[in-house]
């Protein structure tokens, strides 16, 4: 068995790839739109770097990888384009979550099943689907870039244009909205939360 692979036919390409490149994409950025003009820039890409596929991964992992580099692109380009005050335009969560003694208006409930288990769940993955795509836009880059693509703070301030502070702020929120929400929509049910 070879160590290289063999790059297929730009051809083939959308028909071996497309459907995959267009799913990770979309669950990335949740707009349909901006998922499938990623894909295109993504094979556009791929056709430009061509004689730079060393074949050492497969072809859709090779795809992927530029694929990645076009989504933080996008990011970072939207990001620039929106203003910066929308992050202060948000509600408080601290007055989402507590009352004004400082008491928890509902404490979080404990989670009793382990992540990874979990994500296994089609239903929960729906679930926690919606959850991201109900957050605001900036909210869902900052953990997308975070959580999925593994960026470092550094990295992500640069691309949402923002200082390290904001980029902790902003994760907080995430967080405890993405927490809230499955809190809400999964776990509240008594059925799933020991699975």
């Amino acid at each position: 068995m070879s160590t290289s692979q063999q790059l297929s036919s730009p051809e083939q390409w959308v028909d071996e790839h497309g459907d995959a490149l267009y799913r990770f994409a979309l669950s990335r950025l949740q707009n349909p739109s901006a998922a499938e003009d990623v894909v295109q820039e993504t094979f556009l890409a791929a056709l430009k770097a061509r004689k730079q596929f060393s074949g050492r991964s497969p072809e859709r992992t090779w795809l992927i990888g530029i694929l990645k580099h076009k989504i933080v692109d996008l990011v970072r380009k939207e990001s620039r384009e929106r203003p910066a005050e929308e992050i202060d335009d948000l509600p408080s969560d601290a007055d989402l979550l507590f009352d004004p003694a400082g008491r928890w208006r509902t404490g979080p409930l404990e989670w009793q099943v382990h992540p990874e288990k979990i994500l296994e769940r089609k239903e929960f993955r729906a679930v926690l689907q919606r959850c991201l795509s109900n957050l605001p836009k900036r909210l869902r880059d900052a953990f997308f870039l975070r959580e999925m693509e593994d960026q470092s703070s550094e990295e992500i301030c640069k691309v949402l244009a923002i200082t390290p502070t904001n980029l902790w702020v902003v994760l907080y929120r995430a967080r405890t909205r993405l927490q809230n929400c499955l809190n809400k929509n999964w776990f509240s049910d008594p059925d799933r939360r020991g699975e």
